[in-house]
């Protein structure tokens, strides 16, 4: 893992900018990110507690994610204690990367804050080829549907072996896409992440927020199963069993 060029300001401009030596060149950009965000441009991508945006630089398209301000409280705590979650999300996107999971290339972080209190934070990456969601996969029909749901019972797998868990591993936050090579998978939103031993039960509870057929089940559990040497039928029974815990949830393809 390359090194991060990193910059901290003094007492009077209190932040913290993070940036990949491969994006050294737009710290300038990220900097100016919380001016950019109330002239609003850019393409909204998403709009909620936190919002997300695609910009463009130099003639790159960039994913910009702006986190809420948290409330007093957590303002002080990660104004001291706590890592924010743009870095986070940076912290994490480097690690999948070190053990072959995808996701969009990390470029920087930058923490701005107000004395000791935590004010916002900004996470950019680079915007992902891959042109579809988790949850296109009700929308319409794929040839290679396989090809995904095996990919993605393979590389959760690879997460729960080195001991991560996305803790919003949700039908929005699996982006795919066919290539010469096989199906590419790219994992997103990656804030919020468990560290620990994962054994079955909770590797299968894992996939519980994602809908799936009984065949996409199946073929997630053989795929997971088979990397992890656990039995095929237990953990296809398990991941029906905690899918169907969630409220309100009816599961048809298309």
């Amino acid at each position: 893992m390359k090194s991060e060029m990193s910059r901290k300001s003094d007492m009077f401009h209190p932040y913290t900018l993070v940036i990949h030596p491969d994006f050294k060149e737009l710290g300038d950009f990220i900097l100016s990110l919380p001016e950019r965000f109330k002239k609003n441009e850019g393409v909204v991508i998403h709009k909620g507690r936190n919002e997300l945006r695609k910009m463009e630089y130099g003639g790159r398209e960039y994913v910009v994610k702006s986190f809420h301000r948290p409330n007093i409280i957590n303002r002080f705590v990660y104004g001291i204690f706590r890592p924010s979650k743009a870095k986070r999300s940076y912290d994490h996107a480097e690690l999948y990367l070190k053990i072959g999971v995808g996701t969009p290339q990390p470029v920087g972080y930058f923490n701005v804050r107000s004395g000791l209190l935590f004010d916002k934070s900004y996470y950019v990456s680079c915007l992902s080829t891959c042109p579809y969601v988790y949850n296109d996969l009700f929308r319409r029909k794929f040839d290679y549907e396989e090809e995904v749901l095996r990919e993605i019972g393979r590389v959760t797998a690879v997460l729960h072996e080195h001991g991560y868990a996305h803790k919003d591993y949700g039908r929005e936050n699996i982006l795919f896409q066919k290539t010469p090579e096989g199906i590419k998978l790219e994992i997103v939103d990656l804030n919020r992440m468990f560290v620990g031993t994962i054994g079955m039960k909770a590797g299968c509870k894992n996939f519980e927020r994602l809908p799936a057929t009984p065949q996409m089940h199946r073929w997630m559990a053989e795929e997971y199963a088979k990397a992890r040497g656990f039995d095929v039928e237990k953990c296809f029974e398990l991941m029906v069993a905690y899918r169907s815990t969630q409220p309100g949830k009816i599961d048809n393809l298309y």
